[in-house]
């Protein structure tokens, strides 16, 4: 388990995606300073702004979920790349614990339908 609040949200969502059989996978993004000496250099990896959950619902939507604190702020990248996910058609999720992912899959009805919240 991580240690950070967020960290601990990310665990906790994992878990729940995991017993609802949904495939999904933590997405790391960010920079570090790699090497030392002449050959040290910023190196970034990941994709700006994207999700820390990344997966695919069981009907085949995209599923992208932002793990927050409940006083953690999202960027604005975090809020364009929930956005776009949105509006091609998949599911985002700002999420602050299990309940808000909870929340947004709604109910099912005929088979595997997700509703956004």
């Amino acid at each position: 388990m991580r240690d950070s609040p967020e960290g601990r949200v990310v665990d906790a969502v994992l878990a729940f995606l995991k017993l609802k059989n949904v495939f999904a996978w933590r997405n790391n993004s960010g920079a570090t300073v790699a090497g030392e000496g002449a050959s040290r250099r910023f190196v970034r990896y990941g994709l700006v702004g994207s999700s820390d959950i990344l997966g695919i619902l069981p009907d085949g939507q995209f599923l992208g979920i932002e793990c927050k604190s409940p006083t953690g702020r999202t960027t604005k990248a975090q809020e364009a790349f929930l956005d776009e996910i949105e509006g091609r058609g998949g599911l985002a999720i700002l999420a602050r614990d299990v309940n808000d992912v909870l929340c947004a899959f709604g109910k099912y009805r005929h088979g595997y339908t997700w509703r956004k919240h």
